[in-house]
């Protein structure tokens, strides 16, 4: 049983004696209000139920993808964000060669330069603090596993008080990108794989099953850690995610979650 079927179990079995049980069975069916869509189970749920929500970083809790606003500083935008897109819609299944195509073609980009695109180009997205907030205030943990870049996860971590990451390493030698990263001591690269493995050992650490967890993304790297998941979220996500995901946030901010999980 997938992890939407586990939680819509766990909810039908809650309803079996309700006198409305009919009418909130067909709440099981996908419903779209306002650009909220929810699918596989009946909200609202209770966030205090779970107790670790993951996000994923570029284009979910932030406004960018980092590797393509790097790659405008050494003219290669457009050849980047190509690469970009069509990892993140699934059609690159090896996310780590995309990723090492990418970072190959940032050499020569300063420390100077990324801390511009931090500073000038990064913003949170629309609900990000209040939703970390929320889910902080109800005694979840957070985690932030991301396919993009320790410069950039170690400030958003620092800015949300974020409780821990996983995230590439870019190779600085003299202040300028080489075009490699560096490999970890638990591997090379953060791809979809490694988010789930992360989202899993975080959950054994903490003693919880993966069901009391969320995760949150929008593209095709994303979709293995909300595969084990008790609730998956899509924010303003690729087809194929927003498809398979329990949640999908297709207009409005981050914290539009707090209207299916409530505090």
């Amino acid at each position: 049983m997938d992890n939407r079927g586990r939680l819509s179990y766990l909810i039908d079995c809650n309803m079996t004696n309700s006198p409305n049980s009919a009418l909130q069975a067909n709440a099981l069916q996908a419903s779209d209000t306002d650009g909220l869509v929810c699918q596989g189970f009946a909200p609202p749920l209770n966030l205090k139920d779970f107790r670790l929500i993951a996000f994923d970083m570029d284009s979910t809790l932030i406004n960018i993808e980092c590797v393509d606003e790097i790659a405008d500083a050494a003219g290669r935008k457009t050849e980047v964000a190509a690469i970009t897109e069509a990892a993140m819609r699934g059609e690159i299944t090896d996310y780590k060669e995309s990723l090492r195509r990418r970072v190959a073609l940032l050499k020569g980009v300063t420390v100077a330069h990324m801390q511009q695109v931090y500073d000038e180009r990064l913003q949170l997205n629309p609900g990000a603090a209040e939703l970390v907030a929320a889910c902080q205030a109800a005694g979840l943990k957070t985690l932030l596993v991301s396919g993009g870049f320790t410069f950039f996860t170690d400030r958003i971590r620092d800015r949300l008080g974020i409780d821990s990451t996983r995230s590439n390493v870019l190779e600085v030698e003299n202040g300028v990108l080489t075009g490699r990263m560096v490999d970890q001591p638990w591997g090379d690269i953060c791809d979809g794989e490694e988010k789930q493995k992360m989202l899993l050992h975080t959950c054994a650490q903490l003693g919880i099953d993966p069901k009391q967890a969320i995760a949150m993304g929008d593209g095709a790297n994303d979709l293995p850690m909300m595969s084990v998941a008790g609730l998956s979220v899509a924010y303003h996500a690729k087809p194929a995610v927003r498809e398979k995901a329990m949640v999908a946030i297709n207009s409005g901010g981050l914290n539009r979650l707090l209207e299916v999980a409530r505090v």
